[in-house]
């Protein structure tokens, strides 16, 4: 990672971390923030910010920076499956292992979501348990009831 830069949201501070010209990281948290990084705002990351502005304001539903994850290629595949749930909707874990041509492949898929090093950017708040409820979230469950609450998600267990 070149560089990160911290933002004020409304369910908290956002670290963004950019490589090579595309966003390769979000953290709620600056635990999770590398000591050895640039610090300082660049066009990319203000742009990064200013879409998740628009998202928790209500009036974005699809983020059109460029996303660089780093992970496997299971993994990768995972989070490019989680790009296609539309906003306001969920998925199950068997379910996007069915999407990704592993339909076995459910605690896997979990593994590869907690992975997800782009959090909101790349939705893995929308994928919920078999049984419609809500399990695991990197940010915390609160922080996942607070995304699908905002998303319109309100009818799930939970929230």
């Amino acid at each position: 990672m070149n560089v990160v830069w911290k933002y004020a949201t409304p369910v908290g501070d956002l670290w963004i971390g950019e490589t090579g010209g595309a966003v390769s990281n979000v953290w709620f948290s600056e635990d999770g923030v590398p000591a050895a990084v640039t610090r300082k705002e660049t066009p990319l990351l203000l742009e990064t910010a200013r879409q998740l502005g628009e998202y928790f304001a209500g009036t974005r539903k699809v983020f059109n920076v460029p996303l660089a994850p780093v992970g496997t290629d299971f993994q990768r595949g995972v989070w490019d499956a989680l790009l296609e749930i539309p906003y306001g909707e969920t998925r199950t874990y068997g379910q996007i292992a069915a999407v990704i041509g592993n339909p076995n492949a459910s605690r896997a898929v979990g593994l590869a979501n907690n992975r997800n090093p782009i959090p909101v950017l790349i939705p893995c708040h929308r994928v919920i348990g078999s049984d419609g409820k809500l399990v695991g979230y990197g940010g915390g469950l609160e922080m996942k009831k607070r995304l699908l609450s905002l998303e319109g998600c309100a009818s799930l267990p939970g929230l």
